[in-house]
């Protein structure tokens, strides 16, 4: 789910290097109908995430789809995860409930028709330069890195997402369209009215932090010079699907990007666990991010903006038709509490940890900027049709990802590890708070553990763009 909406309320060794793509309502099997016995076709159409035994071909996985009364839509043979869509039921049974799961049912919400894109008039975005109000990158030293280097027109990062406005004056430079994707239905369309915003200011208010324009005007991102890749995975209603976000991540591992900006948690729960039907959740995207960095791909993701420690979840959360459902060790964040991962938490302008901000000893890699709500302390970036504010730890995993990007630009051969090391190591350390008592009520609002090299709030530091750019 995209942070902004919460704040308001190992590798897989197949060598095999091309998605097959199967036409919905067709199969490499002959498909059952739907007078079949035993296939219902009265229940509303849900889309699923299906996980197959490492090493199913194309063709098994089809046929195990169509004999389990579904209709398979894309199979990413890579890492044997597919997407399929079914009127009937009993799909997720007949295919095993830890092999198949639809968050569509989940969240008990029907699929909409999609929305108009939403475009920027350039000439009735303001030119004001209000590179004046960005705190933000005066804290991590954006503004210094750049006179040294804006980032490498080579770096490509993709930015996972609700669409980011190419018409927009400060973006689109940046903007690759031959490399922008829309993954909603779990299977990529590059066509733009897929991957263009619609009802969602979201990706485009990230992508400004990365890479908006050095041109005197509105804002400036981190790396400038770096290209950017719209991949929408965000849908109309704000939900982010493991099926769209394993097809983003594997977007970006089959077009060569560097690294992508994961500003969101996977629905339909904060913390996904390892075990039942959530299993298939579970595997699916770490099997993609797994198989993104195998391709080379580093992936930065944001902690959420919960407040809570993801190195020790506990307790009970709301399931469906009024369960509950128990967190513990075997739960995590998806993406950001997968290994290999950099998972970001948000500091305010007084480098103390955002209230909001999510946080955990071995989870958190590094801080960056993300404001704080009260006193008009959001970050300012681009949004379609001009600029405005906002807060979260989504407005600070941009910056840690342009400076990824810049160390990127100057280390063009360093492998996703390797870029994760660059960006701990050269982080500005941050110790403990000695009080957290934000609302003065006498009480800690969180506790810091760890020492100042590196703790559960802000992990190894600090992201620092000058640092990142000097030898």
């Amino acid at each position: 789910m995209p942070l902004l909406r919460r704040a308001r309320a190992a590798a897989v060794g197949v060598a095999v290097f091309a998605t097959v793509l199967i036409a919905h309502g067709r199969s490499v099997a002959a498909p059952m109908d739907d007078s079949s016995p035993g296939c219902a076709s009265d229940g509303p159409e849900r889309r699923y995430v299906v996980l197959f035994d490492v090493g199913t071909s194309p063709e098994t996985a089809s046929v195990s789809t169509t004999a389990a009364c579904g209709t398979a839509v894309v199979y990413h043979p890579q890492i044997a995860v597919g997407v399929a869509v079914s009127t009937d039921p009993r799909f997720a049974t007949r295919m095993g409930r830890d092999r198949a799961f639809s968050a569509e049912a989940a969240v008990g919400r029907a699929r909409k028709a999609g929305a108009s894109t939403v475009r920027s008039v350039p000439s009735a975005v303001a030119t004001t330069d209000r590179s004046g109000e960005q705190w933000n990158m005066a804290m991590i030293r954006a503004d210094e890195a750049r006179a040294v280097t804006p980032g490498d027109r080579s770096v490509l990062v993709g930015v996972l997402d609700s669409g980011i406005d190419a018409d927009h004056p400060d973006l689109a430079d940046a903007v690759d369209p031959a490399r922008s994707a829309g993954c909603l239905s779990g299977k990529a369309d590059p066509s733009p009215q897929a991957w263009r915003p619609t009802t969602s200011p979201h990706g485009t208010h990230v992508a400004g932090l990365i890479a908006a324009a050095d041109d005197g005007r509105g804002i400036t991102g981190v790396a400038p010079g770096v290209r950017l890749a719209s991949v929408k995975v965000v849908d109309d209603a704000g939900f982010v699907f493991p099926e769209a976000v394993v097809c983003g991540l594997m977007w970006a591992a089959t077009n060569g990007m560097t690294l992508t900006n994961n500003s969101y948690f996977v629905d339909p729960w904060l913390l996904t666990c390892d075990r039942a039907e959530e299993h298939a959740v579970y595997e699916a995207v770490r099997r993609a991010v797994d198989y993104a960095a195998l391709r080379g791909v580093l992936t930065v993701a944001a902690a959420s903006n919960e407040n809570v420690d993801l190195a020790n979840p506990r307790g009970q959360t709301a399931a469906a038709r009024g369960t509950r459902r128990t967190v513990d060790g075997n739960c995590k964040l998806l993406p950001g509490g997968l290994r290999g991962v950099v998972t970001v938490s948000a500091v305010g302008p007084e480098r103390l940890k955002a209230g909001y901000s999510a946080y955990g000893l071995g989870v958190v890699d590094v801080t960056a900027p993300g404001g704080e709500q009260s006193g008009d302390r959001c970050v300012l970036s681009t949004v379609p049709g001009g600029y405005a504010k906002a807060c979260g730890t989504s407005m600070a995993t941009p910056h840690a990802a342009g400076v990824a990007a810049l160390l990127a630009s100057r280390n063009p051969s360093a492998s996703p590890q390797q870029l994760t090391r660059l960006l701990t190591a050269r982080a500005q350390k941050v110790a403990c708070p000695g009080d957290y008592d934000l609302d003065g009520a006498d009480g800690q609002d969180a506790y810091c553990s760890g020492y100042a090299p590196y703790n559960s709030f802000y992990g190894h530091g600090l992201v620092d763009a000058l640092a990142a750019v000097t030898p």
